[in-house]
């Protein structure tokens, strides 16, 4: 009787794979590197935004109490430089960083926003707004392309609005 022997097919011989993870992990880098680094760029971003949001607040707290202790040497007294000043400092050093701008603003009888002039920053028991406008540039050119109507700068404006209290 014929033996009926089976054998094994013999595998194809393996080619050379040298460098193929070295390419996989090549392809894979650069799309995990673009999302972690526009995560980056998004957090840096926002960062920014709450920064100058806590900045503006403390410079309106500053503001209604008629304080102008932070004023410059040049112009003492002056409330606008001071709350200005003050700004700078609770910003965390974004205040330069930003291209930020402050403007001073109130309510007038008729409900329109006045802008303000000069450094009185307006008197006692009266509204005051606290505006700064500003403009952060993405880090990466992962995230420019969605401000691209802005020339890739993050623009933003936040307000702070409070009542002047009765000071001397």
């Amino acid at each position: 009787m014929a033996s009926s022997h089976t054998t094994c097919p013999v595998a194809p011989p393996r080619r050379r794979q040298h460098g193929v993870a070295a390419v996989e992990f090549g392809l894979v880098a650069l799309f995990f590197f673009t999302v972690l680094f526009s995560i980056i760029d998004w957090s840096y971003l926002f960062f920014a935004n709450l920064s100058m949001q806590h900045a503006v607040r403390e410079g309106a707290r500053y503001a209604v109490v008629g304080r102008s202790d932070l004023a410059p040497q040049d112009r003492p007294g002056d409330r606008c430089a001071a709350v200005k000043e003050k700004i700078r400092q609770q910003a965390w050093g974004l205040y330069e960083r930003a291209n930020a701008t402050t403007t001073f603003k109130t309510i007038d009888g008729a409900g329109n926003i006045v802008t303000l002039g000069g450094s009185s920053c307006y008197g006692a028991g009266q509204l005051i707004v606290v505006q700064v406008d500003s403009r952060v540039a993405a880090l990466t050119p992962f995230v420019r392309p969605f401000f691209n109507s802005t020339g890739g700068e993050y623009r933003f404006t936040v307000a702070a609005t409070m009542k002047n209290e009765a000071w001397q």
